[in-house]
Parts: C-alpha cells; sequence; structure tokens
C-alpha cells in the first residue's frame, strides 16, 4: 500500500476524492504503531493517508474520531466504511473489499 502522510488540511478533501484508506492516528499511541505495520505490509492498490490528530484536530473533529486508530475507507469523496480500532492483516484485507 502507498502510503501519504497529510501536511496540509486543505488537502485532505482532494486526497479523499479517489478511493484512499484514511488512517487518523496519533504518535504517541501503541495500537497506531502496530497498525502502521499492518498497512505496510498489506498488498493492495488503494492507498493510505495518514492523519495525525493531534496536528489536525478539526479534520478528527469532523469525522468523529473519539478513538485511535480509526480507519475511513472514502469513495469519490464520501466516506464508506470505518473501522474503530486496532486490525490485523486478514482483517484489513476482508475490510478493503
Amino acid at each position: 500500500m502507498e502510503i501519504i502522510h497529510l501536511e496540509k488540511e486543505e488537502d485532505f478533501k482532494e486526497l479523499t476524492k479517489e478511493t484512499i484508506l484514511v488512517d487518523f492516528f496519533a504518535t504517541w499511541c501503541g495500537p497506531c504503531k502496530m497498525l502502521a505495520n499492518v498497512l505496510e505490509n498489506v498488498n493492495s492498490d488503494i492507498k493510505v493517508l495518514k492523519v495525525d490528530t493531534d496536528e489536525f484536530e478539526n479534520l478528527a473533529r469532523e469525522y468523529k474520531i473519539m478513538s485511535i486508530p480509526t480507519l475511513i475507507l472514502f469513495k469519490d469523496g464520501k466516506e464508506i466504511k470505518k473501522n474503530i480500532g486496532f486490525i490485523d492483516e486478514d482483517g484489513l484485507e476482508k475490510f478493503l473489499k
């Protein structure tokens, strides 16, 4: 999976116009670090957009992120699936289908 780190909040809407998996995370979060390894190991054409909730609090609030990690799958700018908490490789592959 190609991993992109969000650098500017204004880029979010443009990046989520395509099919993309958004990973809301924090650098201090243990399960988020475990999920990062899973994202690197899963073979998929879907890109991953990493959004640091400490840096982009407005986006976390807009998408009602209460727990991290939270994955949201976007397609054509719309949220189509959400997973809250750690997910293993098998679970992620099923989630992406």
